[in-house]
């Protein structure tokens, strides 16, 4: 293929790769943990950094990343306040994120460069945050395989996982604070406003087939490798924008197998 030829585009399918192979990983935990507004709070108080980064001169990816762990940490302090409505928390972080975005993107003197942050652009990635996103990557499935059955432990049972000698608060806080790491730095490739899509997305596809964990964690990475290089292409030959591309193209999947289920219900 001619346009592979474009060191843009390979690295654009390879930094694809890497997002469908650690998004899914954390986004199986968020989702069963019933934490699927995180990804979103965390994306928009991420926004947020970055408009502080942008406003102040500094680097919006950095300043992102800063804001949110610290947004990581309050959502994990307010989720222990209510723990049986943990999506309190998210949902606080999440007003705060959009109040402090709002409120600061107001003094970005080149509004072009916020908005580039909210959709993203996945074509221009520069080799500096291909090489960013290639270490996340390693750190997010390093973490995610040596720590599986801890995973899986505070997954379905936190209370249960305490109780066999699961470092459940230490685990909760390491994870959160690498989601936080994550969402940051691919909200610069299929966009802040995309990414919380993209964690939920594939997993929701993945439960509607599979009969485990493994298999979810499996399920999920496969469609999110689909979505994400699909809508790439789709992008490309239609001359797109690749994040909603991506985003649209899992939600067209979802739709369809929620179809063949019900319709497979029925016979």
């Amino acid at each position: 293929m001619e346009i592979l030829q474009f060191a843009f585009m390979r690295r654009a399918i390879l930094v694809c790769v890497l997002i469908s192979l650690m998004v899914p990983l954390m986004g199986t935990v968020i989702v069963l943990k019933r934490l699927s507004t995180m990804g979103e709070a965390l994306s928009h108080t991420g926004l947020a950094g970055v408009a502080i980064g942008l406003a102040a001169g500094l680097n919006p990816v950095a300043v992102a990343a800063v804001v949110s762990v610290l947004a990581s940490l309050a959502i994990e302090y307010i989720r222990k306040a209510f723990p049986k409505y943990a999506e309190i928390a998210a949902n606080v972080v999440l007003s705060a994120g959009i109040g402090a975005a709002a409120i600061v993107s107001g003094f970005i003197k080149n509004p072009a460069s916020f908005n580039s942050f909210l959709f993203g652009s996945i074509v221009s990635i520069s080799p500096f945050e291909t090489r960013l996103v290639i270490g996340l990557s390693v750190i997010v499935i390093f973490f995610s395989v040596t720590m599986y059955k801890e995973l899986l432990f505070i997954t379905m049972d936190e209370e249960a996982a305490r109780l066999v000698g699961v470092p459940a608060n230490a685990l909760n806080i390491i994870f959160t604070v690498m989601t936080a790491v994550m969402v940051s730095v691919t909200a610069r490739t299929v966009g802040a406003l995309m990414i919380s899509s993209l964690i939920v997305i594939p997993v929701a596809c993945a439960l509607l087939l599979a009969r485990s964990y493994r298999q979810t964690v499996l399920y999920a990475i496969g469609f999110a490798f689909v979505f994400t290089l699909s809508g790439l292409a789709i992008s490309v030959a239609w001359n797109l924008k690749p994040g909603g591309t991506i985003v649209l193209t899992g939600v067209l999947c979802l739709f369809i197998l929620l179809a063949i289920r019900k319709f497979a219900s029925k016979k």
